[in-house]
């Protein structure tokens, strides 16, 4: 189509039969071709689930029933078997030397085969999360939920482990590695959309379609963990849960406006979420931070992301004036239509191969091959990233009418901070009046507080909206 920009699919060959194999000097990503099994995690249990039957894809009547098995099955887990998917979530070190160790042959070595060769990761988690308006953290719990569960429910290493909650809710747990951000995003709207308009329910709220009286059930696998390995499977658990219990998670719903209202007043809405983050950082903390925002580079073969360096002399520059009480609002708009306008050609250079990030981390690459000592690299590549952005495109497929189906999208996903003392940044702009916030730090630093910092990007975008509304009255 005219003005279609192709970009590279490299990724999202990936998204099924894809693993992170851990290993004492690097990890790799496995990828397999076609595989006919999933499996899944329900209460310390594993089980593995043929996709097909008879030369053909199970209908979702048959995936219902063999779901509805493993829900019926009270058999008790074996000896190590509830938390080992921890060792996904420790260090990686410690999981590699007992992978080789305890996982090279027999029952372990198969079983583990099964997990990892598996198109993806399911649990049936035994929680009920979901959002609910009336409760005021019902959505932070969720993302927490999804984000790492009890540390010992999700099979980190997969591409992505799917997670269904007892009332219903999904939600989905992405490795980061094999892909970025987006690719997973259209696989959910894919499947927010055909679930419920193409695949469709009964009136009794079951799956259609028949169901073959021959399909075996699920076979529960099996293991042989001794008490040595049960213990580095504990001691993974213990890291995982002490970062986990750390991470303070922050769903913030801006309905005030979205992309609509920010169109009209003929401004990028990513430059005027950037500098409304940039005057919510600077009153939050009382200081501007070197802030990350990830750009897209799929315009190239293979490309993932480039760095777009949000905090800049024009952004700071506004930011000062917004909270200088003697800068008229005409000056204010002014130095904002600078920022963002930078920001939106950073952002352009950023996406056509013309960022510095990435060639800086070539840079340190080939310094360290050829043992070249950089005063200037030693500077520059230890700054920390206390403000790590990253907004997530919503709508790739257009397959539902967001306005007329308002609760078939997704509010999106997030990630953890990057740095001890920052904040990480998600945010979705889900059609014309919505954006969320997907908003991460760490309970341990004093410094940080994820609620707080949403309360001030509401206030942020308020104000700058109050710009334009200024300029508008003096227009009339």
């Amino acid at each position: 189509a005219l003005g279609t920009v192709p970009m590279c699919s490299y990724q999202m060959e990936r998204m099924f039969n894809t693993t992170r194999i851990p290993g004492i000097e690097t990890d790799f990503v496995q990828h397999l071709s076609d595989r006919k099994h999933l499996v899944v995690y329900h209460k310390g249990r594993f089980f593995k689930v043929w996709l097909y039957y008879g030369g053909r894809h199970l209908w979702p009547s048959e995936l219902e029933t063999q779901f509805q098995r493993i829900l019926n099955d009270t058999t008790e887990p074996q000896p190590g078997e509830p938390k080992l998917a921890a060792l996904t979530a420790g260090n990686r070190v410690p999981w590699a030397r007992a992978r080789l160790k305890y996982f090279s042959q027999g029952v372990n070595k198969a079983s583990l085969e099964a997990i990892e060769t598996s198109a993806f990761f399911l649990t049936l988690d035994d929680e009920a999360h979901g959002y609910d308006p009336d409760k005021l953290r019902s959505l932070d719990l969720y993302a927490k939920s999804l984000l790492h569960g009890k540390c010992y429910d999700r099979w980190f290493d997969k591409s992505f482990t799917l997670i269904a909650y007892k009332n219903g809710k999904l939600g989905v747990n992405a490795e980061h590695a094999w892909a970025d951000a987006p690719i997973v995003g259209h696989m959910w709207e894919y499947v927010l959309a055909t679930d419920c308009f193409h695949l469709g329910y009964t009136e009794e709220g079951h799956c259609k379609g028949d169901i073959s009286k021959g399909l075996p059930p699920p076979a529960k696998l099996q293991w042989d963990i001794p008490l040595e390995c049960q213990e580095v499977i504990e001691d993974s658990y213990v890291v995982a849960k002490e970062i986990a219990d750390d991470v303070d998670f922050h769903c913030c719903l801006f309905d005030e406006f979205g992309k609509g209202l920010i169109k009209n007043s003929r401004t990028s809405p990513d430059a005027f979420i950037q500098l409304a983050l940039q005057l919510a950082q600077f009153r939050d903390k009382g200081e501007f931070c070197l802030t990350y925002e990830a750009s897209m580079t799929r315009m190239f073969r293979e490309g993932r992301t480039e760095t777009v360096r949000s905090c800049t002399i024009e952004s700071t520059a506004f930011v000062r004036a917004m909270e200088d009480k003697n800068t008229e609002g005409a000056q204010r708009l002014d130095l904002f239509r600078k920022a963002a306008d930078k920001h939106q050609n950073m952002y352009r250079l950023a996406m056509t191969g013309s960022g510095i990030d990435r060639h800086l981390f070539c840079l340190y690459i080939m310094s360290k091959y050829l043992s070249i000592d950089s005063p200037f690299l030693k500077q520059v590549l230890p700054e920390p990233w206390r403000l790590s952005t990253s907004q997530t495109p919503q709508q790739q497929l257009n397959m539902v009418d967001i306005n007329k189906f308002p609760r078939y999208v997704g509010a999106g996903g997030g990630f953890g901070p990057v740095a001890d003392d920052g904040y990480g940044v998600s945010y979705i702009i889900v059609g014309e009046n919505l954006i969320t916030f997907h908003i991460s730090s760490k309970f341990s630093s004093p410094e940080t507080d994820s609620y707080r910092f949403g309360q001030n990007i509401r206030q942020a975008m308020l104000d700058i909206r109050a710009l334009f509304d200024q300029k508008d009255r003096k227009e009339m």
